[in-house]
């Protein structure tokens, strides 16, 4: 049986009454017979902020939330992952939250973890899961300048020596997405997703000026953004290589086998930017 992770909801803050909600929840319209499926919920940080906040009523209505889902479309699960960047100053109440949910759930629990908090998880703290899953992606700042903010070898390698010391069990999750940061005047107004490059290409609004790098040549609308004169869109992708490279690294540098290889994300718009053989040729990597 294939497994797949799948985002239920996000929580956020309600903008009037500044409680959490379930934000943009799923729907399903196929059937999910043929599929593990492992829920995974995004809690913003800013929740976990709210010194107010009633941790054990969030994590009711998180659990109940999700089975809600799960009555709805016939499905059984047997692990829910929670994403969370938190912080420290979020670290307490994450922390709680996460002792109180697996409990109420009685499933398997996972997190997300940075790799900020496998350097300093003294400071950061560990969540009480069963397993963690390293996101391994998101490490630069997103700028106008050339580096890739999904993936920075350079910045990687300053957190990799630490992998051998984490002492939760830890997974891997990959990035196959890509975005464009839409610049304008030397000033970041956006992130564009589902940028289709060859199509882009062939766009006469568009010129391409370096490599992953375009030109606004003629104000236009594209996918409902307005793109003025002298914009700019910088393309920030992963390639094959990119992806056994970081396979490579990681296995240099991890004492625990992982027992998931987990790619992000895996949609019908970024699969078909990778040839279908390559997944399996970088978990074999590890």
């Amino acid at each position: 049986m294939k497994r797949v992770y799948i985002r239920y909801f996000d929580v956020d803050l309600n903008p009037k009454t500044q409680n959490p909600y379930p934000k943009s929840p799923i729907r399903f319209e196929d059937s999910t017979l043929n599929f593990e499926i492992v829920p995974v919920v995004y809690i913003k940080n800013k929740v976990m902020l709210d010194k107010k906040v009633d941790l054990l009523d969030l994590a009711q209505k998180t659990n109940h939330f999700i089975q809600q889902i799960n009555t709805k479309n016939n499905i059984s699960i047997e692990e829910i992952q929670i994403d969370c960047d938190w912080t420290l100053r979020s670290k307490d109440n994450y922390l709680r939250f996460i002792q109180i949910f697996k409990k109420i759930s009685s499933k398997q629990l996972s997190a997300t973890i940075r790799l900020h908090q496998i350097k300093y998880y003294e400071k950061t703290k560990i969540p009480a899961v069963d397993r963690g899953v390293l996101m391994y992606y998101n490490m630069g700042k997103i700028a106008p300048d050339s580096l890739n903010s999904i993936y920075d070898r350079n910045i990687a390698k300053r957190y990799l020596a630490s992998l051998k010391n984490y002492p939760l069990p830890i997974n891997i999750a990959l990035p196959i997405y890509s975005w464009g940061i839409h610049i304008r005047d030397g000033k970041i107004i956006g992130l564009r997703n589902k940028i289709d490059v060859n199509n882009l290409k062939n766009y006469s609004s568009f010129v391409l000026t370096n490599k992953n790098w375009f030109l606004v040549k003629k104000a236009t609308f594209q996918n409902g953004i307005y793109y003025k004169e002298k914009d700019q869109l910088k393309i920030e992708t992963i390639s094959e290589s990119d992806l056994f490279e970081m396979a490579n690294d990681l296995k240099k540098r991890t004492t625990q086998n992982p027992k998931e290889i987990i790619f992000y994300d895996l949609d019908e718009f970024n699969l078909k930017n990778y040839d279908a053989a390559i997944f399996k040729k970088v978990i074999d990597c590890f």
